[in-house]
């Protein structure tokens, strides 16, 4: 992951081994080598996406693919929203570095201390899935956790009674796909975490965006530092509305859509709500290379 970045572009190469030093690790070396078993721990996961994206975005800056001054608006998906803000100019890099090693952390600690997970349940909509989270909670943490336009991920603390509970929405027609994460994120069972992120998002200086950055918790523009903080904190422990997000951008009219590395995921769900828009996914050097020529 980031490896053809790093070898193509100055820029992402330098991002790379400025994080390798902030964050004390090769870093790099775990991307590159493919090493999943290390990538999937979500202490790694977000250093390594967060840093990842910034490289793809140097590395497209660089190549002369993106003017950050044309820039109207940023989102990001869960980790993603930190890349957004550091994009933004609400912090730096070696900040927004810090705070989401520290937010991969003190979430796989709480995914540990309390083992969970989540499935996307697809083609229902937020009224459905919140009502077959509470007819099937059975007395365990079972709510929304994602509204990204294609089923919503939904979170449920025992792991066993996921796997059950899954197979009773595909019996009530709706397909259920277990997800390979850590634990149940964005959601109630995160709370140790997001109040450990709130401890650590207070050491660090916020500015107010220069370009406007969308919430996840909201579908909304961020605004100043201390509600930054709060919905950073929020969005730990509440559902993401990212279809609600889109559909607010798209609502501004026709504009250049553009997804950072790693993987094309955004854009399959952007396109599930408007197939017409013209979305650019740099996953990889590659594709930068393409869109040179």
């Amino acid at each position: 992951m980031g490896k053809d970045f790093y070898e193509s572009s100055p820029a992402a190469r330098e991002i790379f081994d400025r994080a390798n030093q902030i964050i004390g690790f090769d870093l790099g070396e775990i991307c590159f080598e493919d090493r999943e078993d290390r990538l999937n721990q979500t202490d790694i996961c977000q250093p390594a996406i967060y840093v990842t994206s910034v490289a793809c975005f140097a590395a497209a800056k660089g190549a002369g693919l993106i003017n950050p001054e044309e820039v109207t608006a940023y989102a990001g998906l869960s980790l993603g929203e930190y890349t957004a803000l550091h994009l933004a100019g609400a912090f730096g890099f070696e900040d927004g570095l810090k705070l989401v090693a520290a937010r991969g952390k003190h979430m796989q600690e709480a995914a540990t201390a309390t083992p969970s997970g989540m499935v996307a349940i697809m083609g229902a909509d937020e009224a459905t899935i919140a009502d077959l989270c509470s007819k099937s909670a059975g007395g365990e943490v079972l709510v929304p956790a994602n509204f990204n336009g294609a089923g919503a991920g939904c979170c449920q603390r025992l792991k066993s009674g996921l796997r059950a509970r899954s197979n009773g929405r595909e019996a009530a027609g709706f397909k259920a796909v277990p997800l390979v994460v850590a634990g149940a994120f964005h959601s109630p069972i995160m709370r140790r975490g997001a109040d450990r992120l709130a401890s650590e998002l207070e050491k660090v200086r916020i500015d107010k965006p220069r370009t406007t950055v969308y919430a996840n918790v909201t579908a909304r523009p961020h605004a100043d530092s201390a509600s930054i903080k709060r919905l950073l904190v929020d969005s730990d422990r509440q559902a993401r509305r990212w279809e609600q997000t889109m559909q607010a951008l798209v609502s501004q009219g026709e504009a250049r859509w553009i997804e950072l590395a790693p993987g094309r995921v955004l854009t399959g769900l952007l396109k599930k709500i408007n197939r017409r828009l013209p979305v650019e996914s740099l996953s990889s050097a590659e594709s930068l290379k393409q869109k040179i020529a």
